[in-house]
């Protein structure tokens, strides 16, 4: 029986996946062998020693200690491509709200709420003063070209906008599905000189916390928008805050708001709502779930974050998995010691990514506890763990 531990509200139509004669599901369980979690803060949790797997049912996963996990084996799931569509038509509706003013002339409106016969009169009056740009014909710059930029960009060409792309990491599958008529930029930069609004897609990391920032905005149109569905630290806020200032730039459309932030003219602050669609929590559920289960009942990483992506098909009637660090003969040992007490492997495949590696090891035999505390004691293996096929 495998333990599943939720720290937030998970959709139903992923936890139903669970098989209950082989999981038990509960947001408070004694030493869980895996965590599901949305927005929980996990930096600060205990996470406890029988944890072998923490699936967040969401793309980001900065709410969750990585590297800590990748140092005790614990494979961190994400679930990209989950929110994709709901993140995509917030940043359409930030395109608009971005040139429109929509919402400026909203909240005008209401202020005139009071004068009855008048109110007609009045709207046509005061109009002018929300006027603002079409998308036909602009360019719209995309710095990310992953499950959510690549739907943008899509949708952006359909509605009459040119559009720049840059990302130096785009995946093969996202290649194949972006638009033919996305031109590539080869540098940030480049992007930036062209693009009459800006779109970030891009995780955040060392490497990207602010990326937009003031000395980037000396590259862009006077008057650009720049629009964050991402991560709030992917932009120098008090640089933002300048650029609105001298309208250098026109809007900053954002998920994440801060207090300067929300009282900053020009700066448009959406509470957080890029994935707060019933459709996206379900996929997301649904994705992490499976994630899980592929993991725990046969060894199988896909969408890690932290370790390789991972198969091999569950013939044999032993399986032995193993987390180590990335280092010459951790193969030659792990063999070696199964050799020495007449395990047969029947099949073997070793992935690794970066400081880690991860072994899928099928065996004819059951590997005795003896053996799997040697392992353990390997300089450089990280976890050990078996699985019995039909157990």
């Amino acid at each position: 029986m495998f333990r599943i531990q939720t720290l937030n509200k998970i959709s139903p139509l992923g936890l139903e996946l669970f098989p209950r004669d082989k999981y038990e599901v509960a947001s408070e369980l004694p030493n869980p062998d895996a965590i599901l979690v949305r927005s929980a803060d996990l930096h600060s949790v205990e996470i406890p020693d029988s944890v072998k797997a923490i699936a967040r049912a969401g793309a980001g996963y900065n709410n969750v200690p990585v590297e800590a996990c990748s140092k005790r084996g614990v494979v961190v799931f994400n679930t990209p491509g989950g929110n994709a569509n709901a993140v995509k038509e917030l940043v359409l509706a930030a395109l608009l709200l971005s040139s429109r003013n929509i919402l400026g002339g909203i909240n005008w409106g209401k202020t005139i709420a009071d004068k009855a016969d008048e109110v007609p009169d009045l709207v046509e009056k005061g109009k002018s003063k929300f006027d603002g740009p079409e998308l036909r014909g602009k360019t719209l710059g995309v710095v990310g070209l992953g499950a959510i930029g690549v739907m943008v960009a899509n949708d952006a060409i359909s509605l009459g906008m040119d559009v720049i792309g840059y990302d130096p990491y785009i995946s093969v599958d996202a290649a194949w599905n972006l638009s033919r008529q996305v031109t590539r930029a080869d540098t940030l930069e480049g992007l930036l000189t062209k693009a009459d609004y800006v779109t970030l897609h891009i995780p955040l990391s060392d490497t990207t916390k602010g990326l937009l920032n003031a000395e980037k905005f000396r590259f862009m149109k006077k008057g650009a928008r720049v629009i964050n569905m991402a991560r709030g630290g992917l932009v120098n806020e008090a640089d933002i805050i300048a650029a609105l200032g001298t309208e250098h730039l026109s809007s900053y459309v954002t998920d994440f708001p801060s207090a300067e932030l929300l009282g900053c003219p020009g700066a448009i602050c959406i509470p957080h709502l890029g994935a707060s669609t019933p459709e996206a929590e379900d996929n997301c559920a649904v994705m992490a779930v499976h994630q899980l289960m592929d993991f725990l009942d046969a060894g199988t990483i896909r969408n890690s974050v932290n370790f390789p992506r991972c198969r091999l098909d569950l013939r044999a009637p032993h399986r032995l998995l193993v987390a180590n660090r990335n280092i010459p003969n951790m193969v030659g040992q792990i063999t070696t010691i199964l050799a020495e007490i007449n395990i047969n492997i029947m099949d073997l495949i070793n992935h690794h990514r970066d400081d880690y590696a991860y072994n899928i090891i099928d065996t004819e035999q059951k590997i005795p506890e003896e053996a799997l505390e040697r392992l353990k004691k390997v300089d450089g293996i990280i976890r050990v763990r078996t699985i019995e096929q039909g157990v």
